[in-house]
């Protein structure tokens, strides 16, 4: 008998759903929120209400998406932690109701666990499989609330062995968008404008952080001082700069990332190298990473683009391995915005 496995992701700013059948998945359907944007951030208020308003069509669209009914499904799994608690109350709160009513086993997932293993969620290139990481693997987890280092030795042992002391990978991508009078979200911004410019135009500092963590609030310190000596000197420099300073920028923060990437890889040992999370979209890590596998002799492994920023079907598959493993959660199991693995 087939195994289908409803998931609701609402984290954060985007509600979305997904249904699996045996560990493929059927579905994945996101609704965005463009309601921050006049904020220039996530407001938590705003993004509840949004759920609330969107978790109805699109579950109903992933189910029909999917080609089966609610009598089919056999669990229901839902976003635990980390993330907006009144963003997560509301997907955790609709999941609980649906296993109740069907009488099927809740799931709860954490979220950062579903971003590695998006990595391991099957897609087809040109009619053929495309592969996936051997156990164990490295995984650079890149968002803009989290930014960590994770030794996978299976699909539901996993160890965080590096992480930032301060902001995140995405923190430093969108803030440094902000200083630069981009609109939010800054981030893909300044990958689009990178693209066109030099990134060895203007250089920056790289933390001296000891073993595997991360630190990038003096780089975006360091980013500010330099845009306000240098707009001082020539108010129009921002605008005659933009595509070499957003490479610049971008050059920096990917090797801080892939310098930490490789030094884990060499105490380890370990070959198969992935990356995850909305960070993982920029075209300059993707980029990045598959030369430096190529050099040092990696294995490496991107989720595809769908899959990268937050989305229901990184919760299926997780919730899959948990299924197959008994790994239920009763209804009274609550959301949290923090949470170790």
């Amino acid at each position: 008998m087939s195994i289908y496995i409803l998931a609701i992701e609402s984290s954060c700013d985007e509600t979305s759903a997904s249904v699996c059948r045996d560990g493929v998945i059927l579905s994945n359907v996101i609704a965005g929120q463009s309601v921050h944007e006049q904020y220039g951030g996530v407001v938590p208020e705003l993004a509840s209400r949004a759920h609330m308003q969107n978790i109805v069509p699109v579950v109903d669209k992933a189910i029909r998406d999917a080609g089966c009914s609610m009598e089919d499904l056999d669990a229901i799994a839902f976003t635990q932690a980390p993330g907006l608690i009144g963003a997560l109350l509301v997907g955790a709160q609709f999941a609980k109701s649906l296993s109740l009513a069907l009488d099927i086993p809740l799931i709860a997932v954490h979220h950062m666990q579903a971003h590695v293993l998006a990595n391991l969620i099957p897609t087809v290139t040109n009619g053929q499989p495309d592969p996936k990481p051997s156990f164990p693997f490295l995984c650079l987890t890149v968002s803009g609330g989290h930014t960590q280092i994770v030794l996978c030795e299976s699909p539901l042992s996993m160890k965080v062995i590096g992480e930032t002391m301060d902001d995140a990978a995405g923190e430093a991508f969108d803030k440094s968008a902000k200083i630069l009078g981009l609109p939010y979200p800054g981030g893909p911004l300044i990958d689009k404008y990178a693209r066109e410019g030099n990134p060895a135009r203007f250089k920056f500092p790289e933390p001296q952080i000891p073993g595997l963590n991360f630190s990038f609030s003096g780089l975006k310190t360091a980013i500010l001082y330099f845009l306000q000596e240098n707009t001082a000197a020539d108010p129009q420099f921002v605008e005659k700069n933009l595509a070499d300073i957003c490479a610049s920028i971008q050059h920096r923060i990917v090797t801080i990332l892939l310098n930490k990437l490789k030094k884990a890889a060499i105490q380890t040992g370990v070959k198969d190298i992935c990356i995850a999370g909305g960070v993982s979209a920029n075209s300059g890590l993707r980029k990045a990473l598959v030369e430096w596998g190529q050099q040092f002799r990696w294995n490496t492994f991107i989720p595809a683009f769908q899959y990268c920023t937050d989305n229901a079907a990184m919760i299926a598959i997780t919730a899959y391995y948990k299924y197959q493993a008994g790994d239920f959660s009763p209804l009274r199991v609550e959301p949290t915005a923090r949470a170790e693995w």
